[in-house]
């Protein structure tokens, strides 16, 4: 079953499936469609979680075909979430999942494969339509600019905010294109106009009212190699009441572009050839290579791995404080690999 993002909740509702595939390159709405599929099968009655990386250190495709053969020792249920971030399984990482799909068709587990963009080659697959057939399929793609304001005034609406012509305009401005530093924003504006309706001297305000710690200044210090810098503004945020769970976000894309412009490297591709493939802005350009000169393919995979820790403190599938987590992210993705 293939179904919208926008209409993955409304499914949920009716019936949760044993098979969920999500894939795209815009990590806040596949973000928010595996939140979706994890709340309902929490509700559901998986108590436990198993995540396996496809690209982390030593990765064998026989932990996901294991996963399915063992059953657990109390009868419970599990969420067994596989992240693919090439989106490209190969041979061996197809036959396991046909393999894991025969195995586990009665255990009452849900499998939930989060994948980078999948082209088109790839949807006519064998695993592809397996899985498809087994549950149901989310493909995600980037808000086109044309189509920001609609996406933007439902997210307001949502919030149970109203907004004028003008401040969508300047809204959707500020925030170019990026989803993430939407977020923000309507967050920003749900504090400064409570339920009322939106002006444009609203988001002026919003401006002016800027968090003193910038979530993407952040960011770029660890990429630069800035410790303490970056640690001060991710302690800034935290007080300025910034979700753990935004602040990932805006961590684990630097890292997850610079682990595929790595594998892209290591293939023979130049690093600014890797990295304009993967639209980064030229501006960004030499930040970007720094920190890729930095790492090598094994210290990204680390840094993926202390990134699933952050997320499962923050779902409380993994010990530690999330923000105490974080603190060990910045200093990785800040040190040397």
């Amino acid at each position: 079953m293939r179904l919208y993002p926008e209409k993955l909740p409304g499914q949920l509702k009716q019936q949760l499936l044993p098979v969920y595939l999500v894939s795209g390159d815009e990590p806040l709405l596949v973000q928010e469609c595996c939140d979706a599929v994890r709340a309902a099968a929490r509700a559901d009655g998986c108590s436990e979680r198993e995540l396996i990386e496809a690209d982390a250190p030593g990765f064998s495709w026989d932990a996901l075909v294991g996963s399915a053969a063992s059953m657990s020792l109390f009868g419970e249920r599990k969420l067994v979430e596989l992240r693919i971030p090439s989106g490209k399984p190969g041979a061996e990482g197809s036959k396991a999942l046909l393999e894991y799909l025969a195995l586990g068709a009665d255990s009452g587990d849900i499998l939930l494969v989060v994948a980078g963009k999948i082209d088109k080659q790839s949807t006519n697959s064998k695993w592809y339509k397996a899985l498809d057939t087994a549950g149901a399929t989310v493909q995600v793609w980037p808000v086109k600019p044309a189509e920001m304001p609609r996406w933007m005034q439902q997210r307001l609406a949502a919030a149970g905010l109203e907004i004028d012509r003008d401040a969508l305009e300047m809204l959707c401005d500020r925030v170019e294109g990026n989803l993430l530093a939407a977020v923000q924003e309507v967050e920003k504006l749900k504090l400064l106009a409570g339920e009322g309706r939106i002006s444009a001297a609203t988001v002026a305000a919003s401006v002016a009212h800027n968090a003193r710690y910038n979530l993407f200044d952040m960011a770029d210090q660890a990429l630069a190699g800035n410790a303490a810098d970056s640690l001060k503004m991710l302690h800034g945020l935290r007080g300025e009441g910034t979700e753990p769970s935004v602040a990932l976000w805006a961590l684990l894309r630097e890292i997850r572009t610079l682990q595929q412009a790595s594998t892209a490297v290591d293939a023979g591709q130049r690093p600014q050839q890797a990295l304009t493939a993967l639209r980064v802005w030229n501006n960004r350009m030499g930040l970007m290579q720094g920190a890729l000169g930095r790492h090598s393919r094994a210290s990204l995979g680390r840094l993926l791995e202390s990134a699933a820790t952050v997320d499962g403190s923050i779902k409380g599938f993994a010990a530690g404080n999330p923000w105490d987590n974080l603190d060990r992210l910045v200093l990785a993705l800040a040190g040397r690999g």
